[in-house]
């Protein structure tokens, strides 16, 4: 898929949050190997960058436009121990064992996690984390109205959105447990205050709409935005106060290699 990495940060706080949320609970770790897996536009990685500064750091993402924005944003005289890689994070592997493998709101883009997780385990070394944030919003009415759309419109052979792609709590604590010496597992539904005219279909345009937005175009795309639009703003209906709430259910697990 495409990503636009402007279209991702008009909501760069509330986007934001989660993966600070997760960085604040890991432990404070004698790092040398730290990897943003799915970095994206690269602040969370500057952040890790920050907070662990005697290791080397790296981004990793499969977007060059997105990995463009983070090079632009962080260039190597400012930011000397940060680094940029592109990879498909699907099959991505390290050199060496990690200290710290990061990845926020972007492994559920993978497919099969009972075989991906415990490989991305692995790749941590003994007594390192593995530290990810995944959504657990597909459910909500943004991913069904948006299904619902492309099926009416007789788009499912042409558009292909997943259902859920993630695993339960129960469901990676099964799969991580017998594999790590620790396991931490918990789910966050946070309640986004958003502004402006249809804030929920301009969120989604930078994350669940991609796969739409890389197929049709033109009038087309233009009839497809309009349902789907009518129907957010029906789920989602502005507040007395000019603003939309935006529920989001996110799932977090960190996971300690046994030393």
């Amino acid at each position: 898929m495409s990503w636009n990495p402007g279209q991702y940060l008009k909501f760069a706080e509330p986007r934001f949050r989660p993966g600070l949320d997760l960085m604040a609970r890991v432990p404070d770790l004698p790092a040398r190997r730290v990897v943003d897996l799915g970095c994206g536009t690269g602040q969370l990685t500057a952040m890790l960058s920050a907070r662990f500064p005697q290791a080397r750091t790296t981004g990793v993402d499969n977007s060059r436009d997105m990995l463009a924005k983070a090079r632009a944003e962080h260039p190597a005289e400012s930011w000397p121990h940060l680094d940029w890689h592109e990879a498909d994070i699907a099959s991505w592997a390290p050199e060496e064992p990690l200290d710290l493998l990061f990845s926020n709101a972007a492994l559920q883009w993978v497919t099969d996690h009972r075989t991906l997780f415990p490989r991305l385990l692995q790749c941590v070394a003994p007594g390192g984390i593995l530290a990810v944030q995944v959504p657990t919003n597909f459910s909500a009415p943004s991913h069904v109205l948006l299904r619902k759309t492309v099926e009416e419109r007789d788009l499912s052979d042409r558009i292909t959105l997943r259902h859920d792609p993630v695993l339960t709590a129960e469901g990676y604590y099964d799969l991580l447990a017998p594999r790590a010496a620790r396991v931490e597992i918990w789910e966050t539904e946070y309640l986004h205050v958003l502004e402006g005219e249809a804030p929920v279909l301009e969120w989604v345009r930078a994350t669940a709409l991609r796969p739409v937005l890389d197929v049709l175009s033109g009038p087309e795309l233009d009839r497809f935005l309009d349902d789907y639009g009518r129907r957010l703003d029906e789920a989602y209906p502005r507040r007395a106060d000019g603003s939309t709430l935006f529920p989001f259910r996110r799932l977090f697990l960190l996971a300690q290699a046994p030393a």
